[in-house]
């Protein structure tokens, strides 16, 4: 099968084309410069250059014989406190993105996937919710709705099934936020953002590995799903259980807290409120129909990987490195 992906230099895209080359499917992957073209091409994909929001880049980089899409890419800020163009960037790289994709797709294209996100379907009063639920999106999640509508609505028309995967919170060895997340306990720096005045109520969160994300995409394609389905692990867990686990692994000091209405002044409302707005979901859907598993089925277990990973690379010992020179810096830069 041949399938074109964007986003395919990303965390969850570098995975597909990883998976679905092993598994002898013919990749193409979309990549912005040089650099990507390399992720690619290494992963045993051919590398195209192009961006979703250039739809000219997009239509020479599709095959006449491409059978799925998958629409991975997506511009998450990474900054501390997002401002509103920042998130209005993301909403153009998956809402434009998306149609400007589908208008460069071939008349045989048989499905197209897109990894949503199961916050999309959180429940106002922190109930469990799965497929079924009614949406309630948010700032950050309102173009992730916006395209599950669009592909449902193509779909009908053009004849592909629209496989929408929302996935829990990712994490992985080589994901931008575990990194972060890694430093900043080593540092003694990562608070437990928690609800109400002094920080005290804890959410449960729902999380996937990206190694058991990807491997529900592979699931997908090759059983050729449609509809909506949830990719999370096992077991929701509290944001504070999942940093003090990471934390213990780690041999880092064990998280303080910061109530949600302080961390706002910090990281800005959309972040502080993703941690503390409960989204306890299911994986049956996915388990059932998709012949899928996941291969860390916990947070215990994934958080496990990410750090005998970052033993046998030696991203631990750097972070630890970086850590105690931190500690050992006066404000001014000069060595205490």
């Amino acid at each position: 099968m041949k399938v074109f992906i964007t986003g395919a230099t990303g965390v969850l895209g570098r995975r597909l084309v990883d998976r679905l080359t092993d598994r002898d499917h013919e990749v193409v992957g979309l990549a912005r410069d040089e650099a990507g073209e390399r992720i690619v091409g290494r992963r045993g994909g051919t590398a195209r250059r192009g961006d979703v929001l250039d739809p000219e880049t997009l239509e020479r980089a599709m095959d006449d014989d491409v059978e799925v899409a998958v629409h991975a890419a997506t511009a998450i800020p990474d900054s501390t406190k997002p401002s509103d163009e920042e998130w209005a960037r993301n909403d153009r790289v998956r809402f434009e993105g998306a149609k400007n994709l589908l208008d460069a797709t071939p008349d045989r294209l048989r499905q197209v996937l897109f990894p949503s996100v199961v916050w999309v379907a959180r429940q106002p009063d922190g109930s469990w919710f799965d497929e079924t639920a009614d949406r309630h999106p948010d700032r950050a999640t309102r173009s992730a709705a916006d395209v599950e509508d669009f592909l449902q609505e193509r779909a009908a028309g053009d004849g592909f099934d629209a496989t929408v995967l929302r996935c829990g919170f990712f994490y992985a060895p080589d994901a931008r936020d575990t990194h972060t997340w890694g430093e900043r306990l080593l540092d003694g720096d990562l608070p437990v953002v928690g609800g109400g005045l002094l920080g005290r109520q804890d959410a449960e969160l729902s999380f996937v590995h990206a190694d058991d994300a990807a491997a529900a995409f592979v699931a997908a394609i090759e059983t050729e799903a449609g509809g909506t389905y949830h990719v999370v692990d096992d077991e929701p867990v509290t944001g504070a259980a999942f940093f003090e686990a990471f934390a213990d692994l780690l041999e880092a000091p064990e998280p303080g807290r910061i109530p949600a209405w302080l961390a706002r002044f910090f990281v800005g409302k959309i972040n502080a409120e993703g941690f503390t707005s409960p989204m306890p979901t299911t994986n049956e859907k996915a388990k059932r129909e998709l012949d899928w598993e996941p291969e860390y089925p916990t947070y215990r277990d994934g958080l496990e990987q990410v750090v005998e990973t970052w033993k046998a690379d030696g991203t631990l010992a750097e972070l630890r490195d970086e850590s105690t020179a931190e500690t050992t810096t006066s404000p001014r830069g000069e060595a205490a």
